[in-house]
């Protein structure tokens, strides 16, 4: 009997746990539920940046998710950070930043899909070398309010779809609602990217491989909303993790 598929889950840490008061393992149960809900088996890696260990369990896994949580290192991305813009990110955890570069990097060696969601999204974008908005209300005048954290659940604006994007056609969609809960953003994309969903405000709300560079992957796509808070009430929001997982299994 075939074994279910195995998908692998970011997570990400709190400074105070709920056992020992040690350095704990944190994540949201949206994330796992929407895997399972779409057929695949989730287990979570911890924030443990050694390389063996992540080589490991990507070979063990057939793909990647990678999760929402709190700002990306602005050294990462940056060498000129303002002191206004410093005091609008959040506290890092350079650990979770190492860490996510370590699977990322393993993810394209080994050629697992991946699903980068939020902090994914940007920290995919870092990873290859583009840029981030460091505070949207600081640095794109005009914005929306895109930290609506009141309605985390609840769709609060639409994306435009790139017609033909891997995005559009798993929606069936040309314009997707999403809810909105960050204040960066990705700036510059990296190279073997390209975007495939876009605010009304320009900000950029979706990511896929450009045309010619598709064979670094089976499969990927980032995505700045939170399709794993959605996907109870919304079908295509869950057909994003149903694209995911059926490709996990199949392997291409």
């Amino acid at each position: 009997m075939k074994h279910p598929t195995l998908i692998l889950i970011s997570g990400s840490t709190e400074k105070k746990g709920a056992e020992f008061s040690d350095i704990s393992l944190s994540l949201s149960l949206n994330y796992p539920n929407a895997i399972r809900a779409a057929g695949g088996l989730p287990t979570v890696l911890p924030c443990v940046p050694e390389p063996d260990l992540v080589a490991e369990t990507v070979r063990r896994c057939e793909g990647v998710l990678l999760t929402g949580g709190d700002d990306v290192q602005p050294s990462l991305y940056t060498k000129d950070l303002s002191p206004d813009l410093q005091k609008t990110v959040h506290p890092a955890a350079p650990e979770r930043d190492l860490l996510e570069l370590m699977l990322i990097d393993e993810v394209f060696r080994q050629r697992k899909p991946l699903l980068a969601i939020c902090r994914g999204h940007q920290m995919l974008n870092v990873a290859l070398g583009g840029t981030l908005i460091v505070d949207i209300p600081s640095q794109v005048p005009g914005a929306m309010n895109h930290s609506r954290m009141d309605l985390k659940n609840k769709v609060v604006h639409d994306a435009d779809l790139q017609p033909g994007s891997r995005l559009a056609e798993i929606t069936g969609q040309a314009r997707l609602g999403v809810n909105s809960t960050h204040h960066q953003a990705v700036g510059k994309i990296a190279k073997p990217l390209r975007a495939n969903a876009v605010s009304m405000d320009g900000i950029i709300e979706g990511m896929e491989f450009a045309p010619g560079a598709h064979s670094m992957l089976p499969w990927l796509l980032s995505v700045q909303f939170h399709p794993e808070r959605l996907f109870p009430q919304h079908a295509e929001h869950l057909d994003i993790f149903k694209s995911f997982v059926q490709a996990c299994a199949r392997g291409t």
